[in-house]
């Protein structure tokens, strides 16, 4: 007895689609998994705390370019190169941490720590060697006395410090983490090379802070409430934020 048409065309439908279609389906379905996956990585206030680490370290990086750039900067030498770059680099510096906080999936890892080393290597490591590089050569310019103040002293050892937190991040995942013997070895260093960093930071942070509400040069050229705002809330502003997003999972040292 010949079958209905209609139920032929429904059998039809229930037959499986060509490889190519069930291949892209495949595909959207991983796709809306590792979304589903990232969105679970977020935790509740992380984004407002990023707005908050970023809007902040902006605030410092515009003030302190504004002021450099108003107060005759053809004058300053190589001091001008001081605080506009190093104000970028806590910018970038900021950045980067961000970015890898809250990675936990291979896949978010991954590109987390890829846009980590670009920030920080790429971007932060340099602006802030340059403006180390020319406060330097401006008090031998003008003959000045060196680490005459907290700012300075603290200044060179946090440079000291990224440089060794550099080399070792990198040396733990750069080919394997082949320098530390790999796999769980070079894993369990980059705990400490995390942990670090949340020491570090907040040196950073202080010395930015010390340089332009302190300094000479921050009382000459920044009124007093300009300068709370800009070097002493909105660091602690930034540092809040992003401990706030710290995952203390990912540092089991016991």
């Amino acid at each position: 007895m010949p079958s209905n048409p209609e139920t032929q065309a429904e059998d039809y439908e229930l037959l499986p689609s060509d490889p190519q279609a069930t291949d892209e389906a495949s595909q959207k379905a991983d796709m809306g998994l590792a979304e589903q996956l990232e969105k679970a990585e977020v935790r509740r206030g992380d984004d407002v705390a990023r707005y908050i680490a970023l809007g902040a370290c902006s605030v410092t990086l515009v003030v302190t370019w504004l002021v450099m750039l108003i107060n005759k900067p053809t004058q300053l030498g190589w001091f001008l190169l001081h605080p506009t770059l190093e104000s970028l680099a806590i910018l970038f510096f900021t950045y980067g941490i961000i970015t890898l906080q809250s990675t936990s999936q291979p896949r978010t890892k991954a590109a987390g720590l890829s846009r980590h080393q670009s920030a920080i290597l790429f971007m932060a490591f340099p602006a802030l060697f340059i403006g180390v590089w020319a406060i330097v050569m401006n008090k031998f310019e003008l003959d000045k006395r060196h680490f005459r103040s907290w700012h300075s002293v603290l200044g060179i050892i946090a440079t000291g410090w990224i440089v060794i937190q550099i080399s070792i991040g990198g040396a733990s995942v750069w080919f394997g983490g082949k320098a530390f013997g790999g796999g769980m070895k070079a894993k369990a260093v980059w705990k400490y090379h995390r942990l670090s960093g949340y020491i570090l930071y907040p040196l950073l942070l202080v010395t930015v802070s010390l340089g332009g509400a302190l300094s000479h040069w921050g009382e000459k050229n920044v009124p007093l409430p300009i300068r709370l705002i800009t070097y002493v809330f909105a660091p602690l502003a930034c540092l809040v934020a992003i401990l706030s997003r710290m995952r203390v999972s990912k540092m089991k040292f016991f």
